[in-house]
């Protein structure tokens, strides 16, 4: 499959071609469920001239359906573009399609989504990890140029080391949310996924700057970082080694491998350690699942989404509610209506937010004797449908994505192994704040130094 660098030298007579190309490829590999099924029919067209991008069913595209992969939005039709739409359409690229999503972005392994779920491109027995598994899906099985998704708890990072693309989220306020169906407002960041770090960075540079529309902008200058990539750079790479011990042989081999040449190509290696990362999974699920109540609070039947058959005001939002989300969604926003509710709120939600700053000043503590901090994605490769049933056991696959997002830092994703069933291992690389030129750079160095250049 061609690069987005080199789709974006071509002529549009080329583009036509690369889109019926893409077209005949998805029709070819639709059991992936990579694309939602509306979109392999009618609205996979020609009206968007320009380098096609898959996009994430959360994100809007003025006058076409935007489903948040759910029941309760079935024939919404965007009223506008999302921000990074309009950036897209100005740098002659175009909107290709929609992605399959766990539903709400509420889930690891798009299972959750009303179209079905997306199989991994590497081995269809395996989820793709999610909540962007179909964009994730799409780019790792060449029927994708690159596509968006967006991060709450690792939705960018994870399906596309489970899928053996590169995931990266910026940091938050980077890129404008104005268009994205919000589940945690104060965690979600969209961002690229794609074959290689200079896509990643090609994508990024697009999207990224202040918007007003959006008032978690950040308002500060947007500084390109494509034309800045050196993988020559020299760093101090913090290894988070209670974190790699963690991980399952495969991995915890496959990441020590990967720090061994990196060290050999001159990066300083330091090892830290983390704090026990249940803290983290548990701050993550309170403070997420307390936004996504307030958030989806306005399907209910009047303002948004499908209206189910009611007999009074109760009935409806009961009916409306209850046939409108899937059981992950539903699970999601009851925790969270509990941990807000009056007796409640001071004992999780606020020792929640404690626990938020603590792992951010951890983060930041690293961060101010490393330039970049690395560990693994997931504790595994790509598990197989069904081998979580726990929602319990699935919200731990998160366990190393999560801080993160509670941190607001950028980071990516680079694929650096496969073990032996040919599934994808990544490194996960993190930096301050606003530095998303050292994560880039780092992550071009270590890719170069994987693949012998």
């Amino acid at each position: 499959m061609i690069s987005l660098k080199e789709a974006m030298k071509l002529s549009e007579s080329e583009l036509v071609a690369l889109r019926k190309d893409l077209k005949d490829k998805i029709k070819q590999t639709k059991e992936l469920g990579a694309y939602i099924e509306q979109l392999t029919n009618s609205e996979i067209c020609d009206e968007f001239a320009g380098v096609p991008i898959a996009i994430k069913d959360n994100i809007q595209v003025k006058n076409q359906s935007v489903t948040s992969c759910s029941k309760i939005l079935q024939g919404y039709i965007a009223p506008y573009n999302a921000t990074v739409i309009n950036k897209l359409l100005s740098a002659g690229l175009a909107p290709f399609g929609r992605t399959n999503m766990d539903e709400f972005a509420m889930g690891s392994t798009t299972e959750s989504s009303y179209y079905g779920k997306t199989l991994n491109p590497l081995d269809h027995s395996r989820v793709p990890g999610g909540s962007s598994g179909g964009s994730a899906a799409a780019v790792a099985a060449g029927i994708a140029v690159a596509a968006l998704g967006s991060d709450t708890g690792g939705s960018i990072r994870q399906p596309a080391a489970f899928c053996g693309c590169v995931g990266f989220k910026p940091t938050y306020g980077r890129v404008s949310r104005f268009g994205l169906g919000a589940y945690s407002s104060s965690l979600d960041q969209i961002g690229p996924i794609t074959r290689s770090v200079e896509d990643a960075a090609i994508l990024y540079d697009i999207i990224a700057g202040h918007d007003p529309k959006d008032s978690t902008s950040a308002n500060l200058e947007a500084i390109s970082t494509s034309d800045k990539l050196n993988s020559d750079r020299k760093m101090t790479i913090a290894v988070i080694k209670n974190y790699v011990d963690g991980a399952s042989e495969d991995v915890k081999k496959s990441l020590n491998m990967a720090i061994d040449k990196l060290k050999s190509a001159g990066h300083n290696i330091i090892y830290k350690d983390f704090s026990n990362s249940k803290y983290a999974i548990a701050a993550y699920y309170i403070i997420a699942t307390a936004e996504a109540s307030t958030n989806l609070s306005r399907y209910d039947g009047v303002r948004y989404g499908r209206r189910a058959a009611c007999t009074n005001l109760g009935s409806m939002y009961a009916n409306t509610r209850g046939e409108g989300f899937g059981a992950e969604v539903q699970r999601r926003m009851l925790l969270g209506t509990f941990v807000l509710s009056s007796g409640y709120y001071d004992a999780y939600y606020i020792k929640a937010q404690k626990a938020r700053a603590f792992i951010k000043k951890e983060y930041e503590e690293i961060l101010s004797e490393a330039d970049i901090i690395l560990m693994p994605v997931a504790p595994s490769v790509a598990y197989k449908f069904g081998e979580l049933s726990n929602p319990l056991d699935a919200y731990l696959s998160d366990i190393y994505t999560i801080g993160v997002n509670l941190a607001g830092l950028p980071a990516i994703t680079v694929p650096v192994a496969k073990d032996a069933n040919g599934l994808n291992i990544s490194a996960q690389l993190i930096g301050g704040a606003y530095k998303e030129q050292n994560v880039l750079d780092a992550a071009y160095s270590l890719e170069k130094l994987i693949k012998g250049n």
